[in-house]
């Protein structure tokens, strides 16, 4: 079986210029080498500052690798044509309520997404979205509605919407729920592992809870300064973590859910 995501010795080196009287900072990711299957979900966590983001902005085509490739379903994602790439893998950001405009509708939101990507008519792009709404717990009727109309966790749906709504192979998140409260995060979690059986896509979830990495992810890598310290089947890597940044990002979790129930 061919994956629907390989990415193999990728390695982006990111420049950062301070001040005119300060040579250039470099960070560099990788190398990073990962296969991902349909239908699994490979959680990337670490601490602030891993290069978590980067990782994930280089595998959308935000920002382009120095070196290795990315493959989408054994063809490489850098050579396919943008519309096509654009289709296959999509991202949901972490700042939900500010990367939708607020002067305009859910509607019309979905619709740029179809109207810039597909050559559906006006009609099939209404039923598009409203199909698509419904997918993600919303109602037909969140088409007309703006984003301040909206919950939190409404918003958090319009853009797993915007995601799907082109019915990618894969989905990057990126911190998607560290807006939410627990009861709309819980939801939300559930939401999502429930399309994913429906529909079969992959996810690459980035996350530091976790709590929800071990409770959504199939495998798990860890990053620390770029690079990937460990990385296998989540139940491997949190019931026998190998790193020392492992060992301690699972007690420091574990000790805030003791402090949690403590308190009952």
């Amino acid at each position: 079986m061919i994956p629907v995501l390989e990415v193999k010795n990728l390695i982006y080196t990111h420049r950062v210029r301070r001040s005119i009287f300060k040579p250039v900072d470099e960070f560099i990711v990788g190398p990073i080498d990962f296969v991902l299957n349909t239908g699994e979900t490979l959680a990337i966590t670490g601490h602030n500052g891993s290069g978590k983001t980067l990782l994930a902005r280089a595998l959308v085509g935000a920002i382009t690798p120095q070196q290795g490739s990315i493959l989408l379903e054994g063809k490489k994602a850098e050579q396919s044509d943008k519309k096509t790439r654009n289709h296959d893998i999509r991202l949901i950001l972490q700042h939900t309520k500010y990367s939708l405009n607020p002067a305009v509708t859910v509607g019309s939101v979905l619709g740029q997404t179809l109207l810039l990507n597909t050559e559906l008519n006006q009609q099939e792009r209404k039923t598009k979205i409203e199909q698509t709404l419904v997918k993600v717990g919303l109602l037909r009727e969140h088409y007309y509605f703006y984003r301040h109309m909206l919950s939190d966790g409404q918003q958090q749906r319009v853009s797993l919407a915007r995601a799907m709504i082109l019915d990618p192979k894969v989905i990057v998140a990126d911190e998607p729920f560290a807006a939410l409260d627990p009861s709309v995060r819980s939801q939300t979690v559930n939401l999502i592992l429930d399309i994913q059986q429906e529909l079969g896509m992959a996810f690459v979830f980035i996350s530091q809870n976790l709590g929800i990495v071990r409770h959504i992810s199939d495998k798990v890598m860890i990053m620390d300064k770029g690079k990937v310290i460990e990385a296998g089947s989540s139940k491997s890597v949190f019931d026998d973590p190998q790193h020392e940044v492992t060992r301690k990002l699972i007690d420091s979790h574990f000790s805030l859910v003791d402090k949690h129930f403590e308190q009952f």
